[in-house]
């Protein structure tokens, strides 16, 4: 899962987050929840954020393991999923069972691979993309996280809006007019626009940062985690290329704010960067609205926003158990299972080629072949981009920067040297 991280809390925040970490080794805190459920079965507390698409699979489990009793904590942003696990880590108890993490924030966590169970196990051995598990491998050769999802992109649109502006409906020609850069994706956005249907492009800049930034190999730091993000040209082009866009085209609206999810009812954006997660999160919010569909093109390429993993804290007092769950849940056939309920798209090779995945569609996006389209989205992903331990307070702070600009809180200029600011604070 992904991505999915707004509101965001301040920079102080994130640095305190780091600080938690700090803490691991002389921290203590309230017992965790009893692990025993009436009956004597074994209670496994899974903590999840966003839409993974377990609901269904959680009362499977349970059917196929009537011994055991599966408890689910769904935060509503990985931003609080991430405070929490910190926290809760640092004290040295008071985790779940599993433990969802972002990619975002696996590298901190790899710092501290000894605070999770190895999960190594033959049964798992080739289930994932080989990209998708070295970044959960430590450099002892443990695995601390099994994969759940990548993060393929492609653009979803209103296609009634777009009915409604005079541009194409059809998902290839929209995927024409859309073209494969930012610049036409741009471009695109000012004859709507020009339109006069009064209906912003695109929901937000910080949205619309994250397709861009994770097209960098390295954006925020160099291989052997120096920091470049304030001296990057490359950062810095991007950060103004983005924010003249948002100037005529955002609705300014902060992902995952109250606005934000009520806009999906009233006509709030013509179109949003949507990796395969980012399907159900717009069905839910959307419900009763016709019109949405996806088509078969992003700007610049490709893309890869998100992707989650599970783990197992070493806190878990049945982690045998917790690590069974963990493995079943990431198994191929659940992950279609996921995929089919939100979207998730599979990291599992026997799932991505199945054809029960490339042959899906989706109702509500007007039936698009949405397991071909994100597969194809998925072969177009040419930029694995390098994130370091401070990957992601860095994009924290310049996510925060990004909305400065659009509140009018701050100028450009201004919110860039606030982001200087918070970057050098992190040390």
């Amino acid at each position: 899962m992904t991505v999915k991280r707004f509101p965001r809390p301040t920079i102080v925040a994130a640095v305190a987050g780091a600080a938690a970490f700090a803490l691991l080794a002389s921290g203590c805190a309230p017992a965790a929840d009893s692990s025993e459920s009436e009956g004597g079965k074994i209670k496994l507390t899974v903590a999840t954020f966003n839409e993974f698409g377990y609901e269904g699979l959680f009362e499977q489990y349970m059917e196929e393991n009537p011994d055991v009793t599966v408890v689910a904590k769904k935060a509503a942003t990985s931003n609080e999923a991430r405070d929490n696990l910190t926290t809760r880590l640092a004290a040295g108890s008071g985790l779940s069972d599993v433990e969802a993490i972002e990619v975002d924030w696996l590298p901190e966590l790899l710092q501290y691979s000894d605070q999770f169970v190895d999960l190594t196990s033959d049964e798992v051995e080739g289930r994932w993309l080989e990209w998708k598990e070295e970044a959960a491998t430590d450099a002892d050769g443990n695995l601390i996280a099994y994969g759940t999802d990548i993060g393929p992109e492609g653009v979803c649109y209103r296609s009634d809006l777009f009915a409604a502006a005079g541009l194409p409906t059809d998902r290839a020609e929209v995927a024409t007019l859309l073209g494969d850069s930012w610049d036409s994706y741009y471009a695109a956005g000012e004859t709507f626009s020009a339109a006069g249907t009064n209906v912003p492009w695109f929901d937000s800049a910080g949205a619309t940062w994250q397709g861009v930034i994770n097209q960098f190999d390295n954006a925020y730091e160099e291989n052997d985690g120096t920091v470049i993000a304030t001296e990057n040209p490359e950062v810095k082009a991007a950060y103004n290329s983005v924010l003249d866009a948002s100037s005529t085209l955002s609705a300014h609206l902060q992902q995952w704010s109250d606005d934000w999810t009520a806009s999906f009812q009233n006509d709030g954006f013509a179109t949003m960067l949507c990796p395969g997660w980012m399907l159900g999160v717009i069905e839910g919010n959307a419900a009763g609205v016709t019109g949405w569909d996806i088509a078969d093109t992003f700007p610049g390429g490709g893309g890869n926003w998100g992707g989650s993993y599970l783990t197992v804290p070493t806190q878990s007092e049945h982690p045998e158990e917790a690590k069974a769950l963990a493995a079943w849940l990431t198994a191929p056939e659940q992950q279609l299972s996921a995929f089919a309920s939100k979207g998730t798209f599979p990291s599992q090779v026997d799932a991505l080629e199945s054809p029960e995945l490339l042959d899906s569609t989706n109702e509500f996006f007007n039936d698009a072949p949405v397991g071909q389209i994100l597969a194809t989205r998925a072969a177009a992903v040419e930029v694995t981009p390098f994130k370091g331990v401070k990957y992601f307070p860095i994009n924290d702070a310049m996510q925060q920067a990004l909305t400065r600009v659009e509140d009018a809180s701050m100028t450009r200029e201004q919110s860039w040297e606030q982001f200087v600011t918070d970057v050098n604070a992190l040390g």
